[in-house]
């Protein structure tokens, strides 16, 4: 790990409590697992602090949830697919409360990271040899996204997701209701940091189903809707970009999705809108 000269990100200060040394792959999703879990509270859009709860496998979410304290918030999460939170990274904004220490540590974990622990929620944890306990500050946004390439590096700006919807336009012929446009807001926070192609279905602000990086949007949807397994009922459905065909739509509608949020620009809009309708 390098550190950009003059910089001092949440990592040069960060407290780990117990567990065995950072690999690579610990270091990479708990980096997207804690800049998720500040994403969704962050002052550049709605804001939602509130306790939040963030599961990340091989650098994807499997598991978001906002509820009425971090305990609530960390099992809904864990609830959206349990099988891949198996040796995942679990990241709060709350501070670790035995409530949720205790069920934690009965699920195989290999990182939590939060902003602080209850004296005895730490000890709990502790009890785990293996798990690697974070204590860190707020993530710093840099401005620039580097990745290697052969013989170099790309660069480009950092993506900064704005969830303004005075700039969304309901292209139906149905607004939204309420609650709606409050899973729409959280589903379309959270694909934004899942790999494309992504599907985010969402109800109650709580993922249900996240298809991610898949060839194409249906299968996207597909695994989403596989994911959900009926509890997307009445919820939400974000997609990183466009529908290029109606299938998609199709399959989250299928699955129970009564509003979508995408960025448009198909050809096929129109069918698109049209089988929204």
């Amino acid at each position: 790990r390098y550190r950009t000269v003059g910089v001092s990100g949440c990592w040069a200060t960060a407290v780990i409590h117990g567990g065995k040394a950072m690999s690579y792959l610990n270091l990479f999703d708990t980096e997207a697992a804690w800049r998720l879990v500040h994403a969704l509270g962050a002052s550049n859009g709605p804001r939602m602090d509130e306790p939040t709860a963030v599961v990340v496998k091989h650098g994807n979410p499997c598991g978001v949830a906002v509820r009425a304290d971090v305990a609530e918030a960390w099992l809904a999460a864990h609830e959206c697919d349990p099988v891949s939170a198996f040796g995942g990274i679990v990241a709060v904004n709350r501070t670790v409360t035995m409530a949720m220490a205790g069920p934690l540590a009965d699920v195989f974990t290999e990182v939590v990271v939060a902003p602080g622990y209850e004296p005895d929620a730490l000890v709990h944890l502790q009890g785990k040899a293996n798990l690697r306990i974070l204590e860190a500050q707020a993530p710093t946004w840099p401005e620039l996204d580097l990745r290697g390439i052969d013989g170099g590096l790309l660069v480009q700006t950092t993506d900064r997701v704005v969830a303004d919807t005075s700039q969304w336009e309901v292209v139906t012929k149905r607004e939204p209701t309420g609650e709606e446009w409050s899973d729409l807001i959280f589903a379309w926070l959270v694909a934004a940091r899942v790999s494309s192609n992504t599907i985010v279905l969402a109800k109650d602000r709580q993922a249900v189903g996240i298809g991610a990086g898949q060839q194409n949007r249906r299968d996207a949807g597909q695994v989403a809707a596989d994911k959900a397994a009926g509890r997307a009922d009445g919820g939400a459905c974000a997609s990183d970009a466009f529908f290029p065909f109606r299938d998609g739509l199709d399959v989250v509608a299928a699955a129970g999705a009564t509003a979508v949020v995408q960025p448009g620009g198909s050809l096929r809009d129109h069918e698109v809108i049209t089988a929204a309708d």
